[in-house]
This record gives C-alpha cells, structure tokens and sequence, in this order.
C-alpha cells in the first residue's frame, strides 16, 4: 500500500478511519472512543481527531506489538466503561444501525461480533493444497468489526488468553464463553489491498449517490 498504514488511505477525500471515527461520534450509543495506532502514525491520528473535530476521541495512544496487545493498550484509557466496542479502523462502512445491533446482541450474551454469512463455498486443505472436507455452508459466518463485550469479560480474556489471537471474539470464546453473532453488512469491508481501494470507492459513491426524481 505504498508505505502508508491502510487506516490512513484516502477514500473520497478522507482516511479511512475518519469514515467509522465519525459513524461514532454521530452514535448517541457511544460515549468515548479511543484511537489505537503505531508509533509512527501517533501524530496522523491526532491531526485527524483535530481537524475533525471529533468530540468522543478521549485520546489516541500508541498499540502494541499484537492486534490483541493494541486492543489491550485502548482498554487501559476506558478504565470506567462498563461496554467495550471494538473497531478495525480499516472498515470505514460501520452503521449507525449496526452499532446499535451489536449493543442488543451482547445484553443477550455479554459477548457479540457482527458477521455475515459466507457466500462461497469453503474448502478445508492441507500442506499439499489437496481438500480433505467442505464444511456445511449454511453453518459458516464470515466474523466482522464491531465486536461488543462487557468490559469485564474482555479483561478477563485478555488477563487469561495469551496465545496469539486473530479478533478479540476468539479469545472470550476461548474461556468457554458465549459470543453471540448479529447481522454486519456486506458493505462493511475491511480494506487491505489496493484492489479494496477500488472497491471502497465504488462503495462509498453508490452511497452518497443522489437519488433520482421519483416517477
């Protein structure tokens, strides 16, 4: 990506991550946020949090060296919240809507993710690229941001779960405990290569199109 961390790629004249930073600050669901990014991006995050003006940004503190070590560092500034909400900064597409599923997904559960089910077909293989099964894909979800938990529980993964995690779902579930799975969107891509740009836009322009002069 040509150097430039993937949350700080422009999409329609913007970072990515002041697409869901200001989904966010616009959520009477949401009190504070933090801003979790490398050493070197420190300074971009703040500059951006300036210039937009976002309210709720209670501060911007540097990760670590594991997506789950960076979550942790986040966690340190929200000491007083009873609900944390976790977001990849790098899916800009975030709803008003779906933070708002989230939150009733957790009250049911004290852990949820938001996700989609898979649309393709999934192959299990081995070292040697041959398929050993084809998992029923009617039981398959493609797990999303923003994953929700009780503030508690989500200490407690992170104090307990020291194994190398992809998303902070996997380490609740880990202690044994129930995550909940409520409705993402298609939409809410995660950006990560270069084609993912491409796609964004499209994406954001089919958004923000006028609609036409009805009939």
């Amino acid at each position: 990506m040509g150097g430039i961390e993937k949350v700080f790629l422009s999409l329609a004249g913007k970072p990515l991550v002041a697409h869901s930073l200001q989904t966010f600050e616009d959520s009477t669901l949401v009190d504070n946020v933090v801003l979790v990014v490398s050493e070197s991006a420190r300074d971009d995050g703040e500059r951006i949090v300036t210039e937009f003006g976002y309210g709720k940004v209670v501060d911007v503190v540097v990760g670590g060296a594991r997506r789950q070590d960076s979550v942790l560092q986040g966690m340190d500034r929200l000491s007083d919240c009873g609900i944390i909400m976790v977001h990849d900064g790098a899916r800009p597409f975030v709803s008003g809507d779906m933070i708002s599923r989230g939150l009733d997904a957790m009250r049911m559960a004290s852990a949820a993710t938001a996700g989609v089910p898979v649309t393709d077909t999934i192959k299990i293989v081995d070292a040697d690229m041959v398929v050993k099964s084809t998992p029923d894909r009617t039981t398959l979800w493609a797990a999303q941001t923003p994953q929700v938990f009780k503030s508690q529980l989500l200490r407690e993964a992170h104090r307990r779960v020291t194994h190398d995690s992809t998303d902070d779902a996997a380490m609740v579930e880990a202690l044994g405990t129930e995550v909940k799975v409520f409705m993402g969107s298609y939409e809410n891509m995660k950006v990560t290569t270069p084609e993912d740009v491409s796609l964004a836009e499209a994406i954001h322009a089919a958004r923000t199109r006028p609609s036409g002069p009805s009939a």
